[in-house]
């Protein structure tokens, strides 16, 4: 018994939280146009940079897993920095944000920011994200367009701290365009129009514990387990929410590893 109880305590606090991988999810969500399928996006969710196993050097690990993942778009749905996690280390924004900004993708990078982005400064983890010349949409859009496909991605500011103004992130968005949100609470989610396509979260970190028969524990969620992880549809609506990569309270994961998510989106008539 006290093997086991040994084994699942480095299992949880140091071999899981410590491993990284790469997550392909496909996707096939209605509405999708023909002419943007296949789309791989590559979601880095929660990085909290500095928690315990989330030093700059598995940072530069977590850009090389991200690139040999070839995304046509990056997502960056918030919490860059931590600033409360038993074993961790402050890492600033800058310092960050400088290596964050090497990650390409012919489609763009685009950031909104976390609860913990708003609690340590704002302002400051935006500045130094767009100095590192990633676009930051916070309750705003941008329209893409590639050869014949064309969409919009909206940013919506985080569902705690921020105003997550939905109107105000809709304002240039084009009637009937296929639409990519990406917020980092995904509690939002009941309040989006159905206009919204995907709508792409992170924050849950999957509970970073699930136990299987119970479920997950701790889910930071007035809805509990409901958005906790993976891919949900309500009404014809669907959301995905990635488990992330860093750890927040305490530095466990088990059976929720920390992953680079890669959704392949493709229409469901392709």
């Amino acid at each position: 018994m006290l093997a086991v109880v040994l084994f699942l305590g480095t299992w949880a606090f140091w071999l899981e939280p410590a491993s990284i991988r790469s997550s392909e999810h496909h996707l096939q969500i209605p509405n999708w146009p023909k002419t943007c399928s296949p789309l791989r996006i590559a979601v880095l969710a929660d990085l909290h940079v500095g928690s315990p196993f989330n030093d700059i050097e598995n940072l530069r690990h977590i850009i090389e897993v991200t690139k040999r993942s070839t995304p046509d778009l990056i997502l960056l749905p918030g919490d860059f920095v931590i600033d409360g996690v038993l074993g961790g280390t402050f890492v600033s924004p800058e310092v960050a944000a400088k290596l964050i900004g090497e990650l390409d993708a012919a489609l763009g990078v685009y950031a909104v920011l976390g609860n913990h982005d708003w609690w340590l400064d704002p302002a400051r983890v935006q500045t130094a994200l767009e100095a590192a010349d990633i676009a930051v949409l916070e309750d705003r859009s941008v329209q893409v367009i590639y050869g014949e496909c064309a969409f919009s991605i909206v940013g919506l500011s985080d569902y705690w701290e921020g105003p997550h103004d939905v109107n105000k992130a809709f304002e240039s968005v084009p009637d009937g365009a296929p639409t990519i949100l990406f917020t980092h609470n995904p509690d939002v989610f009941p309040e989006l129009p159905a206009r919204v396509t995907l709508t792409i979260a992170g924050h849950t970190h999957g509970g970073q514990v699930y136990i299987p028969a119970i479920g997950r524990p701790i889910v930071p969620s007035q809805y509990k387990e409901r958005f906790a992880i993976g891919h949900v549809i309500e009404n014809g609506r669907h959301l995905f929410v990635s488990s992330g990569i860093g750890t927040s309270i305490l530095p466990v994961r088990f059976l929720v590893p920390p992953e680079v998510t890669v959704l392949v989106l493709t229409s469901v008539d392709r």
